[in-house]
């Protein structure tokens, strides 16, 4: 059986959830690029000598997911600024004999927003405090707006706030008087249950409401949300919109990578995909 010319894959521990083999098997099918896409379960201990044993075959591409976002920063060449900035990675591209780490998260989150806001200059608030969390802040902060954080454990929030440049830091009780114009939850509360992680007369009437968690597709939040009179975003945009970006990056380095407009129709593709996939429940940082 021939190689494919290009071997992909994610990282990540447990791997039974993951719907990006399906998506950018997808992807790259309609783009005509021959590649092979593979999920690789990685436990925490094991992940030096999985990446030296990915250096080893040539591994051209690989997302990388939890537990991993964090700790394989060390274990790369080199780490760009906004990875850095944000202090996890979720993409890695082989440059010569360089892995060299990025992240996408942010850019995927925007995108999401994107398809119903102007984010610039807006007042939003991001509930969590993990590395989905950061991410979204940067990129929001990065487009001007006001970011408050807000987390069970305020002293997470401060920290991040602090690190990232952020508006302040409050416990969860405080959405209701901050009255946003973006939400944003990057917790797991609603992650294959009915549960939200805020109650639904704090929601803001009028607001854009991102739910990070994509199973169930319409999670407790975003039900009591459209009941509010919020517009809503599901996880799985975040997670196509990331993903799109990852293909962006990965495939730039082809003799005829593909355009603005084959990235756009490649959306919907990998859209599509994701749904047929379906799976287990998780969330956007769970590519």
């Amino acid at each position: 059986m021939k190689r494919p010319s290009m071997e992909c894959g994610i990282v990540l521990h447990p791997a039974g959830h993951t719907r990006s083999p399906a998506m950018h098997r997808a992807a790259h099918d309609f783009l005509g690029i021959d590649a092979a896409y593979e999920a690789h379960d990685v436990s925490p201990e094991g992940l030096a000598d999985a990446l030296a044993g990915f250096r080893a075959r040539g591994l051209r591409q690989f997302a990388v997911s939890i537990p991993h976002k964090e700790t394989i920063m060390p274990l790369l060449d080199e780490v760009d600024d906004v990875a850095r900035r944000i202090g996890a990675v979720n993409t890695v591209t082989r440059m010569g004999d360089r892995l060299v780490g990025s992240n996408t998260d942010w850019l995927g989150g925007l995108r999401a927003l994107e398809r119903e806001i102007a984010i610039e200059g807006q007042r939003a608030v991001v509930l969590g405090a993990g590395g989905t969390a950061r991410a979204l802040i940067h990129g929001l902060w990065s487009r001007g707006c006001e970011v408050f954080v807000l987390n069970r454990t305020i002293e997470r929030a401060e920290r991040i706030v602090r690190e990232l440049d952020a508006t302040a830091a409050g416990p969860l009780e405080q959405l209701a008087e901050l009255a946003p114009a973006i939400l944003v939850n990057t917790t797991s509360v609603g992650m294959g249950e009915m549960r939200s992680p805020v109650p639904a007369h704090a929601l803001p009437p009028g607001a854009v409401v991102l739910d990070a968690v994509y199973s169930p597709e319409r999670t407790r939040l975003l039900l009591d949300a459209e009941r509010r009179g919020c517009r809503t975003v599901g996880g799985k945009w975040m997670l196509v919109y990331q993903a799109v970006e990852q293909l962006r990056i990965w495939t730039a380095q082809l003799d005829a990578p593909p355009t603005e407009s084959d990235l756009r129709a490649v959306t919907e593709v990998m859209a599509r995909a994701f749904d047929e996939a379906g799976g287990l429940s998780g969330n956007a940082s769970e590519a």
